[in-house]
C-alpha cells in the first residue's frame, strides 16, 4: 500500500508539472493577443474564453480526470447571465473556463495574479478580481463588476462560497452575488460540480484519475429580486444548489 502511495505522489506531481508547462506555453502565445485589443475589454474577455475552451481540456486530460457536462441545454438560454458554481477542488478554475458560456466573466481572488503564466494571462484578458482580505474593497469590487457587465454586456461565473470546501459539502454563500444579482437584474444558472473533490482534494497535490460532473441547472430569475428580501433569496439559491449535491 506504501508503494502504491508514492507511486500515485511521484505521478500526481509528473502530471502536475505537464499541466502546468501546458498553460505556461499557450499563455505564452496568448498575452500577446491579448495585448492587440487592450483598447477592448470585451473582445479580451471572449478571447479569454476561447482561451479557456482550448486550454482546460488539454489539462483536464494531461490530470487523468474526464468532465462529464450535464444539463447543457441550461447553458444556452438566457444568455447573459450569473453563473453560480460549488467550490469544492482545485479543478475547479478548469470547469469554469470550460463550461462558462462565450461572453461571461470570471472573478477570482487578486492572488491569482501572482501565478506565473496563468496569472499574467488573467490580468491581461480583463477578467475581474476581487481582495477578499478587505471587506470595503470586495464590495466595491462587486460594484465595480455590475456596471461593467452591464456596459459591455457580459454574463459572470463566480463561487459565492468565497472560499473552496475541504469535503465538498456546500459552504454558507456570501453576499456578492445577490448583490451583483440586484443591479444587473440578470437571471441566475447554478452550476453544481459533483466528485471533483475526491480527484483533487483541496490543499493537496494528489490528482487522482477518474471523471466527475458538473450539471447546470433551470434558471432562477431575479427580476422581481429585493434588498429587503435578500437573505430569503440567498437561502432559495444555497437550497437548491444543497438539493443537487444530496444535502437534503
Amino acid at each position: 500500500m506504501a508503494f502504491v502511495s508514492r507511486w500515485l505522489v511521484i505521478t500526481s506531481w509528473i502530471k502536475l508539472a505537464l499541466g502546468f508547462s501546458a498553460l505556461a506555453i499557450f499563455s505564452t502565445f496568448y498575452m500577446p493577443i491579448f495585448l492587440l485589443f487592450i483598447p477592448s475589454r470585451k473582445i479580451r474577455i471572449q478571447l479569454g474564453n476561447v482561451y479557456g475552451k482550448i486550454i482546460s481540456p488539454i489539462v483536464l486530460f494531461i490530470l487523468g480526470t474526464r468532465i462529464k457536462i450535464l444539463g447543457k441545454e441550461h447553458l444556452k438560454t438566457p444568455y447573459p447571465a450569473i453563473y453560480l458554481s460549488n467550490h469544492s477542488s482545485q479543478l475547479d478554475p478548469l470547469v469554469a473556463i470550460l463550461v462558462a458560456p462565450l461572453g461571461g466573466c470570471g472573478v477570482a481572488k487578486k492572488e491569482i495574479l501572482s501565478v506565473p503564466f496563468f496569472g499574467w494571462a488573467y490580468r491581461l484578458s480583463g477578467h475581474l478580481t476581487i481582495d477578499r482580505s478587505n471587506r470595503d474593497s470586495a464590495i466595491q469590487s462587486m460594484k465595480e463588476m455590475a456596471e461593467i457587465m452591464k456596459k459591455e454586456n457580459l454574463g459572470l461565473w463566480i463561487w459565492p462560497e468565497g472560499t473552496r470546501s475541504v469535503d465538498g459539502t456546500l459552504l454558507p454563500f456570501k453576499k456578492g452575488f445577490a448583490h451583483i444579482a440586484l443591479q444587473t437584474k440578470l437571471p441566475i444558472v447554478p452550476i453544481v460540480v459533483k466528485g471533483a473533490h475526491e480527484l483533487w482534494q483541496n490543499k493537496t497535490f494528489i490528482v487522482r484519475r477518474g471523471t466527475f460532473t458538473a450539471e447546470a441547472l433551470p434558471a432562477v430569475s431575479t427580476e422581481d429580486w429585493t434588498e429587503e428580501k435578500l437573505e430569503e433569496h440567498i437561502q432559495s439559491i444555497e437550497m437548491e444548489n444543497q438539493k443537487a449535491l444530496g444535502e437534503i
